[in-house]
């Protein structure tokens, strides 16, 4: 889809997740910028979105006007937080190949 975000979220600190990631992503769809945003959460947010009740608020504030979450299961499980994760409901998948198909078909992607 050519009018789809896909924010690749690598970063933890948690003044980036908040004022980047989760703010870009949702004004982004309340403002039409894009009609699909798709945040990956990959490495060590994993562990900062099981932990941070802050960040858990804004990813739901979000999931509220459309922004899709999924998580990298490999890296949740690593980071012992993958039952944490799947308590919040966030999709947790193996992300190697479809971030891979991802970037091969040059389809929109932000990494943070």
């Amino acid at each position: 889809m050519k009018n789809k975000l896909n924010i690749l979220w690598t970063n933890a600190d948690p003044v980036t997740s908040e004022l980047m990631v989760m703010m870009y992503a949702q004004n982004s769809i309340k403002n039409g910028w894009w009609d699909k945003v798709q945040v990956i959460i990959w490495g060590a947010p994993a562990k900062l979105v099981a932990e941070d009740v802050h960040i858990q608020k804004l990813i739901a504030d979000a999931r509220e006007v459309g922004v899709r979450f999924s998580a990298c299961e490999s890296c949740a499980a690593q980071l012992g937080v993958k039952s944490q994760l799947a308590e919040l409901d966030l999709e947790v998948k193996h992300w190697g190949l479809p971030l891979t198909e991802i970037i091969k078909n040059n389809e929109n992607l932000i990494t943070v």
